[in-house]
């Protein structure tokens, strides 16, 4: 039986996956989190901190049965340079722990349209794989290079998925736009307002694109199991580009809202003194007791608005490798929002 060790199981895209394996019954999963799941799961979760090597070997070093790892985990820094090398060395230590012991298959990395610098500006799009890298060097470079590098001459294989908007649940988590958006939409509406476009105008009008993460998770054991994929990196995303004018109406309608004006005011102000109303809102609806300290960081999502370029990728390379999934972006925008209100999370 395959054993996915899952490295970051609770960020959005690590929790998806554990989410996606819990009814397959075919695999055993083992994630790895400083924080307990939130939810029921089979996966074995594992306490440990990857920056500190001595404890990653007493935590992960006894693994033998693991033969996919999936490195969903990140320590942010302000810069990005400042990133590479503590994401280097968890990475590290964790290949260091489990590597010797295993009988290793797979190693995937989770990157980003960070890859192209779409932090820095605008870049070519839709970005193809093969694009040149950015002057300003950074940890998906640095973690690839650095992985590539290991596989030589080894039996197992490697691959890293390039998602940019990701569209799901995280708790705790430092980049979530999904759950910016909801509690922003839960908030307005409480105080009787139109659901205003909080970003700018640019980001507003561009072309953009995002994966839901149910489709992402199924992207990721693709990549991880089909030999055609192997030692490959690859954009992923839900296969269409749009514009967040044209899905705008669509989240304001699931929550029973009237589209207003564009009101480019940093969330992070707007949001500054709203926990106690939060908390009224949780009391009110009987939601789950988190704060919105836990569900979002306002300052992700001002910075994640923020952009007046384009940001798209080609899904072309994947398609030639044999993915073959697809989903129409304004037709299930809200599929995830429902979630969020199953699950208690919004009223």
């Amino acid at each position: 039986m395959p054993t996915a060790l899952i490295a970051g199981g609770l960020g959005v895209t690590g929790r998806a996956l554990v989410e996606h394996l819990d009814s397959d019954p075919d695999w055993d999963v083992i994630a790895l989190s400083r924080r307990s799941p939130d939810f029921e799961t089979k996966a074995q979760f594992i306490s440990v901190d990857l920056t500190d090597r001595g404890e990653t070997q007493a935590a992960l070093g006894e693994l033998r049965e693991v033969t996919h790892i999936f490195y969903c985990a990140l320590s942010a820094r302000p810069d990005v340079t400042e990133e590479i090398a503590p994401n280097i060395a968890m990475l590290s230590n964790l290949m260091d722990a489990v590597e010797p012991i295993a009988t290793l298959e797979h190693v995937q990395l989770m990157e980003g349209n960070k890859w192209y610098g779409s932090f820095l500006g605008p870049f070519r799009t839709p970005a193809r794989e093969d694009d040149p890298r950015p002057i300003v060097r950074q940890l998906y470079h640095a973690q690839q290079d650095w992985l590539v590098e290991r596989r030589a001459g080894k039996d197992w294989t490697w691959s890293a998925l390039r998602p940019h908007g990701v569209w799901g649940l995280s708790i705790g988590g430092a980049m979530n736009l999904l759950t910016s958006v909801a509690l922003y939409a839960t908030i307005s509406k409480h105080l009787g307002l139109p659901l205003c476009w909080p970003g700018s105008q640019g980001f507003y009008d561009r072309l953009y694109n995002i994966i839901d993460v149910t489709l992402l998770a199924r992207a990721m054991l693709w990549a991880a199991t089909e030999p055609a994929a192997a030692d490959n990196a690859f954009n992923i995303n839900n296969g269409d580009f749009f514009r967040w004018h044209q899905v705008w109406p669509r989240i304001a309608g699931f929550f029973d809202m009237e589209v207003g004006p564009v009101r480019t005011i940093p969330q992070a102000v707007l949001m500054a003194d709203k926990e106690p109303l939060w908390v009224e809102i949780v009391a009110e609806h009987g939601l789950k007791p988190y704060k919105m300290a836990d569900l979002t960081n306002w300052a992700y999502a001002d910075r994640a608005m923020s952009a007046t370029w384009d940001q798209m990728a080609s899904t072309t390379k994947a398609r030639q490798h044999g993915w073959t999934e697809a989903w129409d972006t304004e037709e299930t925008i809200t599929l995830q929002l429902e979630r969020l209100r199953r699950d208690r999370i919004i009223p």
